[in-house]
């Protein structure tokens, strides 16, 4: 089953991220995990007014936090990023839409 992680920043600014299927699958709760140490190590800022964090938004400000420059240069991270998305998610192919502020799958 294909997996990817497509990242779009802005309407010229967009990385389709493959998650490849020899890498070791990441489990929910290491996704996640992974997900909550970037977040705090990137300084990632809360959406919501309430403090509230769901994993949809952190992997939101997570993106727009490290912003398209890192997913172009850091390709551990790009790739680590897809694996952690498609994993905490649990779904195949994830949209992130960093100007929308959206998560499609």
């Amino acid at each position: 089953m294909r997996q990817e992680v497509f990242v779009r920043f802005d309407a010229r600014t967009e990385f389709q991220i493959p998650v490849h299927a020899g890498a070791a699958p990441m489990a929910s709760d290491e996704a996640r995990r992974w997900l909550d140490d970037q977040f705090l190590a990137n300084d990632c800022e809360p959406l919501r007014l309430s403090g509230k964090v769901l994993t949809a938004d952190k992997v939101l400000a997570l993106a727009d936090g490290v912003g398209p420059q890192r997913f172009a240069d850091d390709g551990a991270f790009r790739d680590a990023f897809a694996r952690a998305v498609v994993a905490a998610l649990a779904q195949p192919v994830v949209r992130v839409d960093v100007e929308g502020r959206a998560l499609s799958y």
